[in-house]
């Protein structure tokens, strides 16, 4: 019976929250109401792509039309443009972004050096924190008709480009507008998972006469698989939903070049500023939210048949 209450004592005892552990949840509780506010609560908002919204009524008082509000979306002509355009962009997003944060990530990784590495580090992500209004003001100066590309390709003998009338380029275009702003930050993660590998397998390698590229293909690329699929897996969730200050901001929204830069949520937000149809705004929103998790559930599911280990759950 001594036992047992000494053994009660100490569940009652380790049952009571510390100073430290409560800073902690003192610390989350900001977040976590914020997560809740405008996370979930807006969710209760759903039943306005099922409803023919009007302000004066409300969200309760207006018309139930059904699945009406996502026909404006499937019968428009511009349709199959903005998906295929809307897949295409993240699809070259995701390849791009991972691949090159991996590699900065090495980089930063093999300079030992922390001042520098900090100083890196801060060149790389500044630009994560700069307004796609001011990033494309600053595209803008590079491709006008006056332009420094222009001026460049003037001064070698060639023709400049009237750059905001050829929508062939511009895929390529937004592909380093996304890297340039978001490499640095995307770069972080792995470069912390670099941070936590046994260096004793670096060194191992480094006594068996491995060179850099070596140790690079055979250890640090197959270590960081199990971070890169997560990361991708997330990523994908989002494949349907487009960067709407790159999309709408970067071109300029100039229609000329609708055939590789306009997505869905360009279209959606011309849409709703043309014809004010909230329900109809709010219908693609839900849609892209649907696609998203499904396609979330399914890459995760290909990838635990692959290797359960590589899954996100």
């Amino acid at each position: 019976m001594k036992v047992k209450t000494e053994k009660q004592l100490e569940k009652k005892k380790r049952k009571k929250f510390t100073t430290y552990e409560l800073q902690l949840y003192s610390l989350l509780l900001i977040p976590a109401i914020l997560v809740f506010v405008f996370s979930y609560l807006p969710m209760g908002g759903i039943i306005i792509a099922f409803k023919d919204y009007k302000y004066n009524l409300g969200i309760l008082g207006s018309e139930w039309v059904g699945f009406d509000n996502f026909k404006f979306f499937f019968v428009s002509d511009a349709f199959t443009r903005i998906t295929w355009n809307t897949l295409y962009m993240n699809f070259l997003f995701i390849l791009t972004s991972h691949a090159a944060a991996v590699f900065v990530a090495i980089l930063l990784f093999e300079v030992r050096s922390r001042k520098q590495t900090k100083v890196y580090q801060t060149i790389l992500i500044t630009p994560y924190f700069i307004s796609w209004v001011i990033v494309a003001y600053i595209v803008y100066a590079l491709l006008n008709s006056n332009g420094i590309v222009n001026t460049l390709i003037k001064s070698a003998g060639g023709d400049p480009v009237d750059w905001y009338t050829k929508p062939g380029y511009w895929p390529v275009i937004l592909v380093i507008c996304n890297l340039w702003k978001g490499i640095g930050m995307n770069s972080v993660m792995y470069y912390a998972g670099l941070m936590g590998m046994d260096t004793s397998l670096f060194e191992a390698a480094e006594i068996d006469g491995a060179n850099k590229w070596q140790i690079v293909r055979s250890i640090i690329l197959p270590l960081l698989v199990p971070m890169m699929t997560i990361l991708i897996i997330l990523a994908i969730g989002g494949i349907f939903r487009a960067d709407f200050g790159l999309f709408y901001n970067v071109p300029r929204n100039v229609g000329l070049l609708y055939k590789t830069t306009d997505v869905i949520d360009t279209f959606v937000f011309r849409a709703l500023r043309e014809q004010g149809d909230m329900g109809m705004s709010s219908a693609v929103g839900l849609l892209q939210s649907v696609v998203g998790f499904i396609t979330v559930m399914l890459t995760n599911a290909i990838s635990k048949k692959i290797n359960p280990d590589n899954a996100l759950f």
